[in-house]
């Protein structure tokens, strides 16, 4: 029987010698590939707690542990939802210090998968080896609407997929779209570091793509005081996970994301769902190529206590653009709901899972974060 491998930036590495570790000194390592064959060595020694770091984008980054058996029930519900056999090949190209690029690489052992490692740049499949058609990959949303807006060649490599997961961020407008084009399931995920990765899946294309996640096997959901959700599970380790976002339940196994508690804004007396917001101004810039990103968050106000606020990154638009803008958001949305300012940010400042650090971006602009 042939001698495992996965291929890591090109590099070769068979699983005895991961798990001796006794590449070192022979392979030169950069420090991610060093951080991605350590979790693979200790994966491959039967460690059976992992150090994960969550991603920062809303709070402060902290450290929890999740173990073997949490990864593992994670893992084997997306082998059996997307018919993984063993000898696929999966790209994988998330950061593999946090649990989405983790994730993967457990996918793959459990799955006797075919790995191959690059970089998490922003379009993974111009490092990906052109004689290799991937069967199951996961990126963030930045990717996949780059791969698709800058190299629609890489189109049937997509589509020769069994299916994509796609997390970490919503999925703007024009993503949404692009998207349509491809005949390979894609997923939305719904999840987080202490789910052990997703925990319920929303399809994005083709004829059944809906508006709704449906939550995996054996998984638990409940609400708090708060009307946020709560999540129970092997995937959990039977712990409740108390959550702050806001979902409509439309069945025990069955809900629609609203938005996070926490970016409900209070304007005169009217609850805000930036959300929401968001949703319109996506449909209102999506004439732009490129679309600007952005966000929505709120900032004091004398008179309404909070008011909405729009945060762009780039150049200004013109006084005729925002103009423009704001009079498509008079159609979009209610008085109350429309943002009172505009800023721009030339770049907004990321996680190192390429999310957008929506405080320290605000603190670069000298806006109150809350």
């Amino acid at each position: 029987m042939a001698e495992k491998y996965l291929l890591l930036n090109g590099k070769k590495f068979y699983y005895d010698e991961i798990a001796d570790y006794s590449f070192r000194n022979s392979i030169p390592l950069d420090g991610y590939e060093t951080k991605t064959l350590e979790f693979c060595r200790s994966w491959l020694n039967g460690i059976q707690e992992f150090p994960i770091q969550t991603s920062g984008s809303t709070g402060t980054p902290k450290t929890i542990l999740l173990t073997r058996q949490q990864l593992e029930a994670s893992a084997r519900r997306t082998i059996k939802l997307l018919q993984l056999q063993p000898n696929d090949k999966a790209l994988v190209c998330l950061n593999t210090e946090y649990i989405a690029g983790m994730m993967m690489l457990a996918r793959g052992f459990i799955a006797d998968l075919e790995m191959v490692i690059v970089d998490p740049v922003g379009n993974p499949l111009k490092l990906a080896p052109t004689g290799i058609e991937f069967d199951f990959a996961s990126f963030v949303p930045m990717q996949l609407q780059k791969i698709l807006q800058d190299t629609p060649e890489f189109i049937p490599r997509l589509n020769h997929m069994k299916g994509i997961l796609l997390g970490g961020a919503p999925v703007n407008f024009n993503l949404q779209r692009l998207l349509q084009q491809l005949t390979v399931p894609v997923y939305h995920t719904y999840g987080m570091t202490e789910t052990a990765s997703h925990v319920a899946l929303r399809l994005l294309n083709g004829p059944d793509a809906a508006d709704y996640y449906d939550v995996l096997d054996n998984i638990t959901l409940g609400f708090d005081t708060r009307g946020c959700l709560t999540i129970r599970g092997d995937v959990t380790n039977n712990e409740l996970i108390v959550t702050n976002d806001l979902v409509e339940l439309l069945t025990p196994t069955r809900f629609r994301w609203i938005g996070r508690v926490d970016n409900t804004i209070n304007s005169g007396g009217v609850k805000v769902q930036s959300e929401v917001v968001e949703v319109a101004v996506a449909e209102a810039l999506s004439a732009l190529d490129p679309m600007p990103r952005f966000f929505v968050t709120s900032q004091p106000d004398e008179l309404l206590g909070e008011s909405v606020v729009l945060i762009l990154e780039g150049e200004p638009f013109t006084e005729e653009q925002e103009k423009e803008l704001k009079s498509k958001l008079k159609q979009l949305l209610k008085k109350f709901e429309r943002p009172k300012k505009y800023y721009y940010c030339p770049a907004f400042t990321e996680t190192a899972t390429r999310k957008i650090s929506k405080p320290r971006t605000m603190r670069k602009l000298g806006l109150e974060v809350h």
